[in-house]
């Protein structure tokens, strides 16, 4: 059975600069976006695996799961340490981490992709319908696609607007800070 171990913020920074642990940013591209922390590497908790997390610099190292709180970390830990002996997850995540004082990297602020969401159906509805109204009722199939994948989307938890957003410019994150183990 793996191991899963609870880091407390000043453990794991050491661990990270004795070149023993790598910390894995498992929160979403928006979060990341806003803030991250120094020598981490950036990973979306549905997309984490052993051969991920070495092949972004954490052959032979301790992967520290980090998200806001710890929650989403310690779920992404259970996963990894099915094909891992032992991983760890940040006590307390990003918060406990900015309480402990240690270092955070100020990103860009960006609006969460769910809101984004929220703005660019609502804006699709309203325009189109209006045009529908103002122009012809040919416009009016617009936002019944729309409404019709806001359904899909929660029914089953795939959201192609979603999709479409994660891909724009000002959602982009890289996928490991500083200097990159995938360029060397």
């Amino acid at each position: 059975m793996a191991t899963i171990t609870k880091m407390t913020p000043k453990v794991a920074y050491d661990m990270v600069q004795q070149g023993k642990a790598v910390l894995v940013d498992v929160r979403t591209t928006g979060e990341a976006v806003a803030e991250r922390l120094p020598d981490s590497v950036f990973l979306p908790f549905d997309i984490v695996s052993r051969e991920r997390v070495e092949a972004m610099g954490g052959k032979g190292k301790l992967p520290v799961l980090v998200c806001r709180s710890g929650a989403r970390a310690a779920d992404a830990a259970t996963a990894l340490a099915r094909e891992m002996d032992e991983t760890a997850v940040l006590d307390g995540g990003m918060v406990a981490w900015k309480e402990a004082g240690l270092p955070v990297i100020e990103g860009r602020k960006v609006i969460p992709l769910e809101r984004q969401v929220l703005i660019a159906a609502g804006s699709i509805v309203l325009l189109f319908t209006l045009l529908g109204l103002l122009v012809s009722p040919f416009f009016f199939a617009i936002p019944l696609f729309v409404g019709g994948g806001m359904i899909f989307a929660g029914v089953t938890g795939v959201c192609g607007m979603m999709r479409v957003l994660v891909m724009m410019p000002w959602n982009k994150v890289p996928l490991c800070g500083g200097e990159c183990p995938i360029r060397k």
